[in-house]
C-alpha cells in the first residue's frame, strides 16, 4: 500500500475556471508546454497557421475558436502526475463545468487583467467555494493595457469575498511588462524572449541588489515595483496554507499565457501548494483515497471521440484503491458486474491504454450504454458518491427529423447526446420518442446538438422553439398528465418516467401552485436525491 500512498501524494487534479475569452484554453496549452507534454504550443487564435489548441478536439470548437466540451489532459512534471480538467468557457455549457468541478481537488481561477472579475467567473467561483476546494488565481494578459494589480486584488476580495495573497508581482504593465518578482524568494525573473508564446520563454534571474537586473528596467518601473512591494508588506493579507486549503485565501499569480510570461513560475508554485487527492463523502460515510477497495464516479460521458470507431467513453474519477486494467467492478445503480478491459488516459484527442491508475486520476472507460453521469463504481460495496445535480433547462425545442429513413440513427444520436448531459430529453406521455422535446441551459447547446447529429450520425433535423422557460418535476398522489395540464403549460415525461411540467414563466408557475395545492413542484428530478421545492 506504500506505493499507492506515494502515487496518491504526487497527484494534482484541478480544473481551470474563467469567463469566456479570459484565455483559459491558451493557459491550458502553455501548462502542457511547460510540463513537457507538447513541444510547440498552438494558440487558439492562430487561425492562419491552422494551429489549434490541443485541448479543443471537436471540429465545431476548432471552427468557432471556443471550448464547448471538457477535456482531460494528463502529464508528468517534476515528479508529480498532473491531471488538468479543461472546462468549457462558454456560459451555455456551465453545466458541464459544474460536473467537472465535482471531479477536481482544486481550481485555477483565470482573470483577465483588463476586465477583472466577470459574471461567469463569479458563478463558478461560488461552486468552488460551496465545495470548499482551494482556489488559485492567475491574472492573465498582463502584457496588455489593464487594471492596476492592486485594484484587481481589491476587486477579488470585495466581489468574491475571499482574501488574497500575491505570490508574485508584475514588473511593468502592458507593453512594459518585463518580468515578475517572487515574494517568497525575493528573486526577480526577467523575460528575455520575444514573447511569441510557441516555446518556453528564456528568463534571467536575480534580485533587487543585482545591477544587471535593475539596469534592465527603466527607472519608473523600478520605483513602482519598490513602492508596490512596500505597500503589500504593510497592508496585504498574510500567507496561510491552512486558509488556502479551506478555500478561504487565494494565492494570486500574474502573467501572460499568450507570451508564456509567468507560466513556468505559476506551475512550479502551484504543484507545491495544491492538494493531493482527498477524502470524498458517500452514502457509507467518508471514503479516503488510501482505502484498499477501488471506487470512483462517472462525471462525464462523451460520444464519438474517435469518429472512426463511433465509441462512447465514460470519464471516471478514481477516489480510492488502485485501478488495474481488466478488473471487474460493480456498477452500483444496477448491481451489475462489469469488466473494465478498455481503459484510456487522454491528451486531448490522443489516447493511450492505461494499465494502472490511482486516486486523483481520470480515466476513460468504454461505455456499453449503461453508464450515466453520477454513477458510482466499486469493487464490491454498494455505497454511492454524492449526486451530481442537473441544471434547470431554460430553453426548449421540439426536434423534428427531416428524413424518416434515418430514424434509427436519430434515436441513437439523441440518446447518446442526452447521456452526455449537455441537453435534457423529454417526451409527450402519449407519443413516445417521436419528435422529442429537448431542454438546455443555453442556445449554443442547440447549435452543437444540430451540428453533431449531422456530422456524427448523418441526421438532419429542424428545431421548433417552444415558449417555455421553466421545468418543474411534479410529485403528488396518483398524478396523471390530465390533472396537471392547463392551456398555458406543457406536460411531458423525462427519461426516468417522471412527470415534468414546462411553464412559460415564473408567474405561470406561481399561478399553478396556487390553483393546485395537491401538487409539489421540484427543481430537480425526485430520483436525483437533491430536491428543492419551487
Amino acid at each position: 500500500m506504500s506505493q499507492a500512498i506515494h502515487e496518491i501524494k504526487r497527484r494534482r487534479t484541478f480544473a481551470i475556471i474563467s469567463h469566456p475569452d479570459a484565455g483559459k484554453t491558451t493557459l491550458t496549452e502553455k501548462l502542457l508546454l511547460y510540463g513537457g507534454a507538447v513541444r510547440l504550443a498552438g494558440a487558439v487564435k492562430s487561425r492562419k497557421s491552422k494551429q489549434y489548441a490541443v485541448s479543443d478536439w471537436m471540429e465545431l470548437e476548432r471552427q468557432r475558436g471556443i471550448s464547448v466540451t471538457s477535456s482531460v489532459l494528463q502529464f508528468d512534471y517534476q515528479g508529480h502526475k498532473i491531471n488538468i480538467l479543461d472546462t468549457p468557457g462558454h456560459q451555455d455549457f456551465s453545466e458541464d463545468t459544474y460536473r467537472t468541478l465535482m471531479a477536481a481537488d482544486s481550481a485555477v481561477m483565470l482573470i483577465d487583467a483588463a476586465k477583472g472579475v466577470e459574471e461567469q467567473t463569479k458563478k463558478l467561483f461560488h461552486v468552488c467555494r460551496k465545495r470548499g476546494i482551494p482556489i488559485f488565481t492567475f491574472i492573465n494578459k498582463m502584457d496588455r493595457h489593464g487594471k492596476e494589480p492592486l485594484d484587481l486584488l481589491d476587486e477579488i476580495e470585495k466581489v468574491l469575498s475571499i482574501k488574497s495573497y500575491p505570490m508574485n508581482w508584475p514588473i511593468g504593465r502592458g507593453r512594459e511588462f518585463k518580468g515578475i518578482y517572487d515574494r517568497a524568494t525575493s528573486k526577480i525573473e526577467l523575460f528575455t524572449g520575444t514573447g511569441h508564446g510557441a516555446t518556453i520563454v528564456p528568463t534571467r534571474v536575480g534580485d533587487l541588489s543585482d545591477p544587471a537586473i535593475t539596469g534592465a528596467m527603466n527607472e519608473s518601473v523600478y520605483n513602482l515595483l519598490k513602492e508596490d512591494l512596500e505597500l503589500l508588506d504593510l497592508a496585504g493579507d498574510n500567507f496561510d496554507l491552512d486558509l488556502i486549503a479551506k478555500g478561504e485565501l487565494t494565492p494570486v499569480y500574474f502573467g501572460s499565457a499568450l507570451t508564456n510570461f509567468g507560466v513556468g513560475a505559476f506551475l512550479d508554485s502551484f504543484i507545491e501548494l495544491a492538494p493531493a487527492p482527498h477524502e470524498k463523502p458517500s452514502t457509507a460515510g467518508i471514503i479516503r483515497p488510501e482505502q484498499e477497495e477501488f471506487s470512483g464516479f462517472i462525471f462525464k460521458i462523451q460520444a464519438n471521440m474517435d469518429p472512426a470507431h463511433r465509441d462512447r467513453i465514460a470519464f471516471l474519477r478514481i477516489c480510492s484503491g488502485v485501478f488495474h486494467r481488466g478488473m471487474t467492478v460493480k456498477h452500483v445503480p444496477t448491481g451489475r458486474n462489469i469488466r473494465l478491459s478498455q481503459s484510456k488516459q487522454f491528451m486531448a484527442q490522443d489516447a493511450t491504454i492505461i494499465e494502472e491508475a490511482y486516486p486523483g486520476d481520470i480515466i476513460g472507460i468504454f461505455d456499453p450504454g449503461i453508464f450515466r453521469i453520477g454513477d458510482t463504481l466499486t469493487e464490491k460495496s454498494n455505497f454511492a458518491y454524492e449526486a451530481i445535480p442537473k441544471f434547470q433547462p431554460e430553453i426548449f425545442a421540439r426536434v423534428h427529423l427531416k428524413d424518416a429513413m434515418k430514424r434509427k440513427q436519430f434515436v441513437k444520436g439523441i440518446e447518446e447526446l442526452t447521456d452526455e448531459g449537455a441537453i435534457q430529453r423529454f417526451r409527450h406521455p402519449d407519443i413516445g420518442l417521436e419528435a422529442p422535446i429537448i431542454g438546455a441551459v443555453g442556445i449554443l447547446q442547440f447549435e452543437v446538438l444540430e451540428y453533431r447529429l449531422k456530422h456524427e450520425y448523418g441526421v438532419d433535423i429542424s428545431l421548433e422553439h417552444l415558449p417555455f422557460s421553466l421545468a418543474r418535476w411534479a410529485t403528488g398522489n396518483n398524478l396523471t398528465p390530465q390533472m396537471l395540464k392547463t392551456g398555458d403549460n406543457l406536460v411531458v415525461k423525462d427519461d426516468d418516467g417522471n412527470l415534468v411540467v414546462l411553464f412559460r414563466n415564473q408567474w405561470s408557475l406561481n399561478w399553478e401552485m396556487d390553483r393546485n395545492k395537491q401538487v409539489t413542484y421540484l427543481e430537480h428530478p425526485p430520483t436525483q436525491g437533491i430536491n428543492y421545492v419551487a
